[in-house]
């Protein structure tokens, strides 16, 4: 070293300062053609991807493409390249490695097709490569360990199928390997456990329909009746070897189909922090031995794991969720679980643990929710469960627990809902709880709780529910305070006195349940006051004087059971005109006549034991109003006498009436002048806006729409419209006229038999009025669950043959919708109350209030905020408001599972819906024909409902990806109606629809818990 410095020395300085020269500018020259490489690599990134508008500032100038927001380089030359969430739907460029020193690599969220994109092999310094939420397909190749320096690669959300290739284990350098929401359908690779630097492992949510069940024809469809769709395909048992990945942080093997026995290797991984295996099929024991002092998370719910808890998880100091629900542990909870002291949740419920609960759970922790619902606990709720004051929740329902309840309760201003129904508790309620400030559920149904209600409830309350317990007095007069109560269920109680008038005023109560009580006195004169109420049950009473006929003027009211009181006087007639789907006034002292309306087999209880009632009709069972005993001549001469002093009072009054009605009607119209109509046709109209505008009044509506109210318009004798009023207001008023605009829109220039036809507009300063056809046989719901006088008819139920038409009819409007207008219309609102019927049950979609027309086929727009109604809503929707056709064939499926169950789309518990209880009889194997509607379950039609029911399961799929086009959803409907459709050689029923044939079969259904 020393003879190479000594000879460099001796060098002439000027040859020396040209050779350094001579590198710097070679070194330049290298640089900048290495700019000019990369530069014209992202031009032609650009033009492959058909120049979207979001890469409109990639051009060829002076400018650095280092500066481009999708880019990262390092020493001036591209190490990243960014692309995520940009709507890209080709497949990934075959030259991306062109760029040579690309370290990072990020194309999530997109819609890039085709396989693993293996050209990727020559991006030989790739260290990060996400390409999540895709839709790739095929298997994950074998040979993928060529991306050797990779430290994180994320491939979920994608439709990679088949086994995870054991090759994934020979990524040396992995810290972070993602590979959940697929449809891998093998085992788990025990190579995985050789990932001895592994940090993170996701490989949860991995669903799929098996192929060995996927029917080939329609006579095989025809034969499955138990229809297990959602299958979970990653199956086997955890590898013990994952014991072996010292480093593992985070492990989340989640909702998928496991089995077999917890690995003990998995408790002793010093550096984990979380674990989540729920939602599989695992079973045994949870193993004793635990030295996972990391531990903060652990989830092992919704499996089929017995035994006891391990001691050792009370050695856990760390831990702050521990789940086990919905399993088939038994035996007590370990004290030391009650002294862990970083515990917030503990969440047990569904198993058959028994015992007390450990006293000390709160005393040492912050805990914040508490649930032990479901199990076989006794003794007395641990006192401490709020002492920190961070409670949430507490559910400990269904056990068999006594004494009072937690004293410290009383203090827990941080308290959201208490739920301890059907349990053995007594004692009164501790006085600062009904004041807790942010309670919003207060359920304690089914105890032996005693005292009075207070004036005053939590501000935040919405559910007060304490039926079927031993509290006495009367209803406060503070009840008008209670203003955010939505369900006030006090049935089976002590309770006296009259119902209170303020009992009216509260805006969002839609139940109320005051039946078998000892309440007394009349039914509240301002009964017209509940705007929002749905369910009114106070039968068992003692309540008397007359039904007020204001109650008509509920609209929202379909529930009314006023029986075994002592209510007499007549059935008001305005009761008649309710849209009640359940009607009972029996066990009263009515008289008088029954009105007409009611004269139909679906009241054939709703009147019994009046004595004083008559009807004149046999249907109803009851006394004939004809046969009834004559007057006498002196009863006719009191009568006649009566008649005549109520007619001069009645002539009175009518002239004092008519003479301020005419006073009103000439203002009324001297005001009318002053407004200015205008009128914008879409078709040939038979009437003026003047017919319409001095027609629309409150006897004459139908219904209410999202933003007013439906009036039915006669236009001459025999004809009628539907006008949809809507009502412009300062805070609403862009809003509204935007709605408007966007119904006015679509409906003009589309035209289709399955699509309710536009009319005409109106419009003047103050209202906007749309003008329908009238369509007589209004909307499906009022049909399918009973919400129509109609429905009730006998001989006018909805049979399978009419439900069918209506699907296909439904089917065929959204089809033109999708697939035949320029641009595509994505309707957003598919619900059956958006369905209407003619008089011959033909189908029409509705209400385009909130559609969308998208500029470009396939092009998915991102709307400001969800919009839409519970139960038919899409989840990918619901989470990342973007929107396509997709979204509408999910509503749609929603639609079928209701014709053919007869269910309403909210079905289910508190927070499922209707899709998510048919996927869970599907996951359990239930014999589809057991969850059918009883009204349509004939035997000639049976297959064919049954294949429906599939195809409504199919349509809700969770993945976008996974749902069939309305195109093909139509095509199956038809190819239902009439098997026989695809020629002599009768094509099985997939196998005419490659799409279905193939597509991804995938299902999460999230259990929620109460803290949800």
């Amino acid at each position: 070293m020393k003879k190479f410095t000594a000879s460099f020395a001796k060098m002439p300085i000027l040859p020396l300062l040209s050779f350094f020269l001579f590198l710097t500018f070679a070194n330049s020259e290298s640089h900048s053609l290495l700019y000019d490489e990369e530069h014209a690599v992202l031009l032609k990134i650009k033009q492959y991807l058909q120049n979207p508008s979001f890469l409109r500032h990639w051009i060829p100038s002076n400018s650095s493409h280092c500066t481009w927001p999708e880019i990262r380089c390092t020493n001036g030359s591209v190490t990243s390249l960014t692309l995520l969430n940009t709507n890209i739907t080709q497949t990934l460029p075959p030259f991306l490695c062109d760029l040579k020193n690309l370290t990072r690599l990020d194309f999530q969220w997109n819609f890039i097709p085709g396989e693993f994109p293996t050209s990727l092999y020559n991006c030989s310094k790739l260290e990060y490569l996400d390409l999540s939420q895709n839709v790739f397909v095929g298997k994950i190749p074998d040979d993928i360990d060529h991306l050797a320096s990779l430290r994180f690669l994320s491939l979920g959300g994608n439709n990679f199928s088949g086994d995870i290739p054991a090759s994934v284990g020979r990524l040396k350098e992995l810290r972070s390997l993602k590979l959940h929401q697929c449809l891998f359908n093998g085992t788990f690779p025990a190579e995985i456990g050789n990932l001895s630097n592994l940090e993170l492992l996701h490989v949860f949510s991995n669903h799929m329909f098996p192929p060995t069940k996927l029917p080939l024809s329609l006579t095989q469809l025809n034969k499955l009746k138990s229809f297990y769709m959602y299958e979970s395909n990653l199956v086997g048992e955890i590898p013990q070897t994952i014991g072996r990945m010292v480093a593992l942080e985070e492990l989340d093997l989640s909702k998928n189909g496991l089995s077999g026995q917890i690995p003990d290797g998995l408790f002793l991984l010093q550096n984990l922090s979380i674990l989540y295996l729920y939602r599989n099929s695992l079973s045994g024991d949870i193993p004793g031995v635990v030295e996972a002092f990391n531990l903060t998370e652990l989830d092992l719910s919704e499996n089929n794991l017995s035994g006891k808890i391990p001691d050792d998880l009370g050695k856990l100091n760390k831990l702050t969720y521990l789940s086990l629900y919905m399993n088939q542990l038994s035996g007590t909870v370990p004290e030391s679980i009650g002294r862990l002291p970083a515990l917030t949740d503990f969440v047990v419920f569904l198993n058959n643990f028994s015992g007390t609960l450990p006293p000390d759970f709160g005393r040492i922790s912050n805990l914040e929710t508490f649930q032990v619902a479901s199990n076989s606990f006794t003794g007395r709720l641990p006192e401490n469960l709020c002492f920190y004051g961070r409670l949430v929740g507490l559910t400990a329902y269904d056990n068999n627990l006594s004494g009072e309840l937690p004293e410290s309760l009383a203090t827990c201003s941080s308290l959201q809902y208490l739920r301890v129904e059907n349990n053995e508790l007594s004692g009164n309620i501790p006085s600062g709880l009904w004041t807790s400030l942010h309670l919003s559920t207060f359920m304690i149904n089914e105890n032996k709780f005693t005292g009075q209600l207070p004036e005053r409830l939590p501000g935040n309350l919405s559910v007060l529910a304490i039926s079927y317990n031993q509290f006495s007095g009367r209803i406060p007069l503070g009840v008008s305070s209670w203003k955010n109560i939505v369900v006030f269920n006090a049935s089976n109680n002590l309770f006296n006195g009259s119902i209170p008038q303020e009992l009216t005023s509260l805006p969002h109560l839609t139940t109320l349940l005051l039946d078998h009580n000892q309440l007394t006195g009349p039914l509240p004169s301002d009964i017209i006051s509940w705007k929002s109420l749905i369910t009114l049950d106070l039968r068992h009473n003692q309540l008397s004087g007359e039904i007020p006929p204001a109650i008509a003027k509920s609209s929202t009211l379909i529930i009314l059971d006023l029986s075994e009181n002592r209510i007499s006087g007549q059935i008001p007639l305005q009761l008649a005109h309710m849209r009640l789907t359940n009607l009972n006034l029996s066990s009263n002292n009515l008289a008088g006549r029954i009105p007409s309306e009611f004269e139909n087999l679906a009241y054939a209880s709703s009147f019994l034991n009046n004595p004083g009632l008559c009807t004149d009709t046999a249907v109803l069972n009851l006394i004939l109003c004809d046969s009834r005993p004559q007057r006498t001549s002196i009863d006719r001469r009191s009568a006649s006498h009566a008649i005549i002093i109520s007619l001069v009072v009645a002539a009175s009054l009518l002239a004092l009436l008519s003479s301020f009605l005419m006073i009103r009607v000439y203002r009324k119209r001297k005001q009318e002048l002053k407004r200015s109509w205008k009128l914008t046709s879409f078709q040939r109209l038979s009437f003026t806006k003047a017919n319409i505008v001095s027609s629309m009044s409150e006897h004459n509506i139908i219904g209410c729409g999202g933003y007013g109210a439906v009036y039915r318009v006669g236009i001459d004798d025999s004809n009628f419209v539907a006008v949809k009023k809507i009502w412009s207001r300062r805070k609403l008023e862009e809003k509204l006229v935007s709605s408007f605009l966007a119904e006015v829109e679509i409906l003009s220039n589309i035209r289709h038999n399955n699509i309710v036809k536009l009319l005409c507009c109106i419009s003047n300063e103050d209202s906007l009025l749309l003008v329908y056809e009238y369509l007589e046989n209004h909307s499906l719901d009022r049909w399918l669950h009973n919400k129509s006088k109609q429905a009730a008819v006998p001989g006018l139920v909805l049979d399978w043959p009419k439900r069918l038409h209506i699907a296909i009819g439904a089917a065929q409007g959204l089809c033109y919708m999708h697939h035949d207008c320029l641009p595509p219309v994505v309707h957003r609102d598919v619900k059956t109350s958006n369905i209407l019927l003619d008089s011959k049950f033909n189908a029409k979609v509705a209400d385009f209030g909130l559609a969308k027309m998208l500029m470009k086929p396939e092009e998915l727009a991102t709307m400001s905020a969800v919009a839409g109604t519970f139960g038919y809503i899409a989840p990918e929707y619901a989470q990342t408001t973007r929107v396509n056709e997709k979204i509408d064939v999910y509503s749609f499926g929603v639609v079928l599972l209701e014709l053919t169950t007869g269910k309403e789309a909210n079905h289910g518990d508190e927070y499922s819906s209707l899709a998510e209880w048919a996927w869970r009889h599907i996951q359990v194997g239930t014999d589809v024909e057991d969850i059918l509607d009883k009204e349509i379950k004939e035997a000639c039609y049976m297959d064919e409902i049954c294949n429906i029911f599939k195809l409504g399961v199919m349509c809700t799929a969770t993945l976008p990806a996974s749902r069939p086009s309305m195109k093909e959803v139509l095509k199956i409907l038809l190819t239902c109606s009439n098997p026989f459709t695809n020629g002599e050689n009768n094509v099985g029923f997939y196998d005419s629809i490659p799409l279905l044939k193939n597509s991804k079969w995938e299902k999460q259904v999230e259990y929620y818990t109460d803290d949800d």
